[in-house]
């Protein structure tokens, strides 16, 4: 399904909202879902009522429903003339339309130069197995021209593989992947990596057999994507090989400020026991290897632990903003910032506190506390009832200098996605919201009760992308697909557009 959707018009109807407020409005009709449920679900009871899109200050521009599979990490490309996302996706089987064979789920390849007539190319599979025991949920890109010692005409895509492996395809020709080497095999775990195109250096998500922890940090240099070259790992003190004791809790991912900003942001823990660490890159990379308590806080500039039932599933750095209403004092007008999400995990807003986005100073990044929050507000939608997950997931990652300083883009599971303005990072405030409309394609989201199974069809926003045009791209969990996005209304004013 390709759609082209406009809002003008519109703008009256939409209501202002502040932080966590939602403006629901109805902009597009949804197929309904048909009366009879699946033979996987036959004997369950599944509520089976389609929603229209809800929007605030965003519009739909187009739609790929991913050949149905669930689907976690989106990231778009510039090749030449076209724009490509790369979407990573969760175990699962489907067909694919372009071979006729039942493939696991692993990597879809979608142009999307034109948004509003997006244009599957290709499916890499993945590793047989369900959920987060297969598929290949993440991928990064990067140019061999960027890169130090790659081939400068070919295109490289650094993916998972389920939990055993990473792998670098040649992505070049994208109707045509290519698997071009398998960087490290053998894992019990991998997740959430950071590859920095001008350096080279990557930070693998993975879990090695020796270490107490199903995910800690492996640093690659990766320069020459033929060639990997292992550097290190690293972890927290307790993940190591031979310690004893708890198990701190597993890492989710870093974030990389490369070379000059010279800082690692990693997030540990998803919906509970989070860990907010930032790293000196530098001594990460060229200090000392051997994983002894020592060496491993070696690099460690500072360490902030979250209240034991939120999670740092994202970790993302904003620094020096300048905060308008410290314009004119003598001191700490310039702030550094890291923004915190948490993964809600649990369906219909049980067995876990909601999930939130939290705003930490570090300016004095010895001294780390927090300053803001940002939450939507489930009365705004009756969102504890729609059906599966709700609260926070994710952030956008692209540092691209149309939002940076100024718009954050959440996903918010059935909640959809929002837009927020952090340019006072104190009083984040809501400025845009989509959720989009749910499709014959959208699987149940199941919760047991006393009663037995019950099972609703509800949006699943997972994760959010932006491109340097400044375009949004959202993709579902419960198989809806991708949908490309742009900011309209007041909220367009904030970003920094070409003008």
């Amino acid at each position: 399904m390709q759609l082209r959707h406009r809002l003008s018009g519109l703008g009256p109807l939409l209501r202002r909202v502040g932080v966590g407020m939602v403006g629901l409005i109805p902009v597009v009709a949804a197929g309904l879902m048909g009366s009879m449920p699946s033979p996987l679900h036959a004997q369950q009871n599944i509520a089976r009522t389609g929603r229209e899109a809800e929007a605030n200050n965003m519009q739909l521009l187009g739609h790929n429903d991913l050949q149905a599979r669930s689907a976690y990490q989106p990231v778009i490309h510039q090749q030449g003339a076209r724009w490509i996302a790369y979407i990573g996706h969760h175990g699962g089987t489907a067909v694919n339309p372009l071979t006729g064979m039942e493939e696991g789920n692993g990597t879809s390849v979608v142009d999307v130069t034109d948004p509003g007539s997006p244009k599957y190319l290709s499916h890499i599979p993945g590793e047989q197995g369900v959920g987060e025991a297969g598929g290949a949920q993440m991928v990064r890109v990067c140019h061999g021209r960027d890169l130090p010692r790659a081939d400068a005409a070919k295109v490289y895509l650094l993916r998972t593989l389920g939990n055993s492996a990473h792998e670098i395809w040649d992505v070049t020709m994208p109707e045509r992947p290519s698997l071009l080497t398998t960087v490290i095999s053998g894992l019990k775990g991998t997740h959430k990596n950071w590859w920095e195109c001008d350096t080279g250096i990557a930070f693998l998500v993975s879990g090695v057999p020796d270490w107490r922890s199903r995910r800690m940090t492996q640093v690659y240099d990766l320069s020459d994507p033929a060639h990997p070259v292992f550097i290190r790992n690293f972890g927290l003190v307790g993940q190591q090989p031979g310690a004893t004791g708890p198990v701190p809790t597993e890492l989710h991912g870093p974030m990389s400020t490369g070379r000059e900003g010279n800082r690692v942001y990693f997030g540990y823990g998803t919906n509970n026991g989070g860990i907010l660490q930032i790293v000196d890159r530098e001594k990460l990379i060229n200090g000392p290897k051997d994983p002894t308590p020592e060496n491993l806080l070696y690099p460690q500039i500072t360490r902030l632990d979250l209240q034991p039932f939120h999670g740092a599933h994202t970790t993302f750095p904003v620094r020096g903003v300048e905060v308008p209403e410290f314009a004119k004092d003598d001191k700490g007008a310039r702030r550094d910032f890291v923004v915190i999400v948490n993964e809600s995990t649990r369906n219909e807003c049980t067995q876990e506190a909601r999930q939130l986005v939290f705003v930490v100073e570090v300016t004095d990044e010895t001294k780390p506390f927090g300053v803001a929050n940002y939450q939507v507000h489930e009365a705004d939608g009756a969102f504890c009832t729609r059906g599966g997950r709700f609260g926070a997931h994710a952030s956008h990652e692209n540092f691209t200098p149309i939002y940076y300083r100024r718009v954050m883009f959440f996903s918010w599971f059935n909640a959809g996605v929002r837009a927020v303005d952090i340019r006072d990072p104190y009083a984040p405030r809501e400025i845009a919201s989509y959720i989009p409309a749910t499709t014959e394609k959208t699987a149940p989201r199941c919760l047991k009760t006393a009663t037995g199974e019950r099972c609703k069809i509800a949006i699943q926003t997972n994760n959010v992308e932006v491109d340097d045009r400044g375009l949004i791209y959202i993709v579902d969990r419960a198989n809806t697909g991708m949908h490309i996005l742009d900011l309209t209304g007041e909220a367009r004013e904030v970003p920094n557009f070409p003008r």
